[in-house]
C-alpha cells in the first residue's frame, strides 16, 4: 500500500537589508521572497509501493510567499510540484512539475536541504523552481559479464520553462548517463556526465522553431541546419552545457567519506576537459548515526577562473590556411582555441542558464543585477554576472541534545565578475593567462538552520539565522521562524 504523506509549513523571514540574505533565499527551489516577508507551502503526496511489480506515485506542492516591501504586499502564489510517477523494475518515468534529487543532506535530512552550496550538482542545485515535462530514469543495473560490480543509470527528459525570459518558450531536454563501480567492498565510483540543451522559442529579433529536425540536432549537439543563426551553424544548436561528475565513497564500520569533483561545461572545450581545474570539489564525512551532535562534515572549494582560457580564437597563418577549406569562412580565418566558456551565458538564449530569476545551477554564480542592487525574478533577468569565482565553503550537520537537528554553514568567496566585465580591475580577457593582477569582490554568507519536534505531535518548530558581509552584497542579518506539520500514513 502506498504511504500517502502532507507537509504544511508557515514561515516569516526578517532581515535588515533591503533584500534577504544569500543563504536565506537560495537553495529554496525559488519559493521564498526576495525580501522580508512570509512563506506558506502545503505538500502532500504518496511514495512508491514495493510490493507491487508496477508501482505508482503522485504528489502535488503549492507555496505562496507574500515580501512586505512591495506595495499592500501582494500574494505570489506558485506551483510548485505536480506530478506523478510510474516505475517497473529498474525503469521509471516522472511526468510533471517534480525537483530533481540532491546529495549530501545531513541529520534534518530534506528539510533542511543539502549540505553542500550546489546539493551536489552544478549543473542543477535546486535553487531555482521546477519545470513541467517528462523524465524516463534507468536505475543502476549490472553491465553483463562485470560480476555486478559496474552498473549503469541513465536519464532523459524533457521540460518547458514557463518564466519571463529573453526567449519565450524555451525549451530544455536532458540526458544524463552514468556508472558506479564497485572497486573494492569498502571503495566505489559515480561518475556522471549530464548534458542540458536549451532550445526553441521566439524573441523579438529570434525565433528557433520546434521540429523533429531540430530536436534531433539537439539531442545529438549538432550544429544548426543552414536555417539556423550562424552561431549555431558554427558551433552547436541552442544553448548547451552540462557537467562531469566523479565521486569516490569510502565506507568504513559505521561512517562514510566522499570526495567529488564536479565540473561545469559550456561547449565542446570544457567538454575535452581544457577548463580545468573548474569545477566544486567536495569532501564530505558523515556518520551513519545521525543522532549524534556532529554527525556531518563538509567542505567544497569552488574554481570557475579559467574556463579553457583568456582567448577563443585568433587569426589562422598563412601554414593553416594551406590545409583549410576557403568556403568555410568562419574557419578557415579563425584558429579556435576554445577560450572564454562564460559559464551560464549565451548570446542568444540571453537570460541563460537562470529560470524566475534565480541561477538554476551553481547559486555562487549569481544573475545579472546582483551587486547593483537592481536584480528582481519578477522581470526578464539577462544571465549571470558573475561566473569567475574562487570560494570556500563549509557546513556540519547533526543534533542538538540528539534531538534537534540543525545545520551551519559558512561561506567566503572571491567574486571577479566574467571575463569581459569584471567587477572590478584590468581584464584577463585576451592576454596570457596570468599575466593580469585581478582583484576580485570579496563576499561571507553565513547560515545556521534548526528544527524543534516534539513539542506537540506532528508539529515541528524551524527556525534560521543568516548574515551577508563583503563587498558584493550588502552587510545584512536576517532571521526566520516557522512552524510546519509533517503526517505521514501507510
Amino acid at each position: 500500500m502506498n504511504d500517502f504523506f502532507v507537509t504544511l509549513l508557515l514561515m516569516g523571514a526578517l532581515s535588515s537589508g533591503g533584500s534577504l540574505p544569500f543563504w536565506m533565499y537560495s537553495n529554496q527551489f525559488g519559493l521564498m521572497p526576495e525580501s522580508s516577508g512570509a512563506l506558506a507551502v502545503a505538500r502532500m503526496g504518496t511514495e512508491y509501493d514495493s510490493s507491487r511489480a508496477l508501482q505508482w506515485r503522485w504528489g502535488a506542492s503549492l507555496a505562496a510567499n507574500r515580501s512586505l516591501s512591495e506595495a499592500e504586499g501582494p500574494l505570489h502564489p506558485m506551483l510548485d510540484e505536480l506530478y506523478t510517477s510510474l516505475k517497473w523494475k529498474s525503469l521509471s518515468l516522472d511526468l510533471g512539475m517534480r525537483r530533481f534529487g540532491l546529495d549530501y543532506y545531513g541529520a534534518g535530512s530534506e528539510s533542511l536541504g543539502s549540505l553542500s552550496s550546489t546539493g551536489g550538482h552544478i549543473i542543477w542545485s535546486g535553487n531555482a523552481r521546477s519545470m513541467p515535462g517528462y523524465t524516463l530514469n534507468l536505475a543502476p543495473v549490472p553491465v553483463p559479464f562485470t560480476r555486478e560490480r559496474v552498473k549503469f543509470f541513465a536519464s532523459y527528459g524533457d521540460y518547458r520553462t514557463l518564466d519571463n525570459r529573453s526567449m519565450d518558450g524555451t525549451l530544455v531536454h536532458r540526458t544524463s548517463l552514468g556508472l558506479d563501480i564497485k572497486i573494492t567492498e569498502r571503495l566505489d565510483f559515480h561518475g556522471v556526465l549530464d548534458h542540458f540543451a536549451l532550445w526553441g522559442g521566439k524573441s523579438d529579433k529570434l525565433e528557433m522553431p520546434v521540429t523533429l529536425g531540430n530536436y534531433f540536432r539537439v539531442i545529438t549537439a549538432s550544429e544548426a541546419s543552414e536555417n539556423g543563426t550562424r552561431s549555431d551553424q558554427i558551433n552547436v544548436i541552442g544553448d548547451q552545457r552540462g557537467s562531469e561528475l566523479f565521486r569516490l565513497n569510502w565506507r568504513g564500520n559505521g561512517w562514510k567519506i566522499s570526495a567529488q569533483h564536479d565540473i561545469p561545461y559550456d561547449d565542446g572545450s570544457g567538454m575535452g576537459f581544457q577548463n580545468f581545474p573548474d569545477g566544486v570539489n567536495t569532501l564530505w564525512f558523515g556518520f551513519d548515526d545521525k543522532d549524534r551532535w556532529i554527525s556531518d562534515l563538509l567542505y567544497e572549494y569552488h574554481y570557475t577562473m579559467y574556463q579553457s582560457g583568456t582567448r577563443h580564437d585568433r587569426q589562422t597563418t598563412d601554414e593553416e590556411k594551406q590545409h583549410l577549406d576557403p568556403s568555410d569562412e568562419y574557419h578557415y580565418n579563425h584558429h579556435i582555441m576554445g577560450g572564454g566558456d562564460n559559464y551560464f551565458n549565451n548570446s542568444e538564449y540571453r537570460s541563460g542558464w537562470t529560470y524566475y530569476g534565480r541561477t538554476i545551477g551553481n547559486p555562487l554564480i549569481v544573475p545579472k543585477g546582483t551587486h547593483a542592487g537592481t536584480w528582481t525574478g519578477r522581470e526578464v533577468v539577462l544571465g549571470v554576472e558573475n561566473n569567475r569565482l574562487k570560494a570556500h565553503h563549509f557546513a556540519i550537520a547533526g543534533k542538538l541534545f540528539r534531538k534537534a537537528p540543525y545545520k551551519l554553514m559558512l561561506t567566503y568567496s572571491q567574486n571577479y565578475g566574467t571575463y569581459t566585465k569584471p567587477y572590478t580591475g584590468e581584464s584577463q580577457w585576451g592576454k596570457d593567462w596570468g599575466t593580469v593582477k585581478e582583484t576580485p569582490l570579496h563576499q561571507v554568507y553565513a547560515a545556521f538552520m534548526g528544527e524543534i519536534p516534539g513539542l506537540l505531535r506532528h508539529f515541528t518548530i524551524t527556525y534560521g539565522l543568516y548574515a551577508d558581509r563583503g563587498q558584493l552584497l550588502p552587510d545584512n542579518f536576517g532571521a526566520s521562524i516557522g512552524l510546519r506539520y509533517d503526517l505521514r500514513r501507510k
